[in-house]
């Protein structure tokens, strides 16, 4: 089930000249291209030399995060130059609609995530209504709680995504959230829910989870499911349960393999297929990484 509404995200693009192009000059070393997240699309890129961007648009929201390198950096936007020196762990904010141009020396490496306006405004119950929230512009800023999370988003794609979209989706959502908190020109106020999910509502999710443990889950549909936005969804699940959505999602694909793996019909290559891995690589670092031991262990 795609995210209702918005429209799937695959890269990293800026509008020039009317054509949809991608800001820097050179291939993605990291992408989420394939990994499913739909509204929300990060790229990470190594040394990155000096470089002039000519004036764009931005059709989504755009965040930037310098990891390594200092350069001197100047852009342009709304008629106004400005200059600054850039280090590791700078952001750009740069709302959907916003243009700039911009120089910079280099190198430098750096990680960008866009994000779908709907995908920002859908993931509470009080912005679910909007076609976007209108974001604050934010030049050379720190903020550790967006590193940690486009950190862990990246670190993520460098994983192979073990528990497929719902982790990065996840992810998104709690950024999505801090964004609408801490840079939307008009503040929210979140809703006060107590004594976690509803008993019916929460049994629907877990037996569809169960069900489909070998089915990449999507946090939307989830959330759906539960009758709730993706934010408290995720909230009131883990108060729930004690998990969150994407580590209960593991353990039962993990449960799973494990009876596969006491019957000795089933190769490991069949197991890691029986419960939704793309390959037995893929399949045997998971299983070590939680479990312990190789899959071939586990069954001695």
């Amino acid at each position: 089930m795609e995210n209702v509404g918005i429209s799937p995200v695959r890269a990293v693009e800026v509008i020039r000249d009317g054509h949809r192009v991608s800001p820097i000059l050179k291939p993605p070393a990291v992408s989420s291209r394939h990994v499913g997240w739909n509204g929300v699309a990060l790229e990470a890129f190594y040394d990155v030399p000096a470089n002039n961007i000519p004036e764009h648009e931005h059709p989504t929201h755009f965040l930037n995060l310098f990891t390594s390198g200092r350069i001197s950096a100047q852009w342009t936007m709304d008629g106004r130059t400005r200059t600054a020196d850039h280090g590791p762990g700078t952001l750009y904010l740069l709302p959907a609609g916003s243009r700039d141009l911009a120089t910079w020396s280099g190198p430098n490496s750096r990680i960008l995530l866009v994000m779908e306006p709907r995908f920002l405004a859908g993931v509470l119950d009080e912005t679910a209504h909007l076609a976007d929230v209108e974001l604050r512009p934010n030049w050379s800023f720190q903020d550790r709680h967006i590193v940690a999370i486009l950190r862990a988003l990246h670190a993520d794609l460098e994983d192979g995504s073990p528990a497929g979209p719902l982790y990065g989706q996840s992810l998104s959502v709690a950024l999505a959230h801090y964004l609408i908190r801490r840079y939307a020109v008009r503040t929210t106020r979140d809703r006060v829910y107590r004594n976690g999910m509803p008993a019916v509502r929460l049994n629907r999710v877990l037996d569809f989870m169960r069900q489909n443990y070998a089915k990449e889950s999507r946090l939307w549909e989830l959330a759906h499911l539960a009758g709730m936005s993706p934010h408290y969804f995720c909230e009131l699940f883990k108060e729930s349960t004690g998990i969150s959505p994407y580590q209960y999602s593991l353990r039962c694909r993990m449960d799973r393999a494990k009876e596969f793996l006491r019957s000795p019909q089933f190769t490991v290559r069949q197991v890691a297929e029986a419960t939704g891995f793309a390959d037995q690589s893929h399949f045997t670092k998971v299983f070590r990484r939680l479990v312990g031991v190789t899959p071939l262990q586990f069954r001695a």
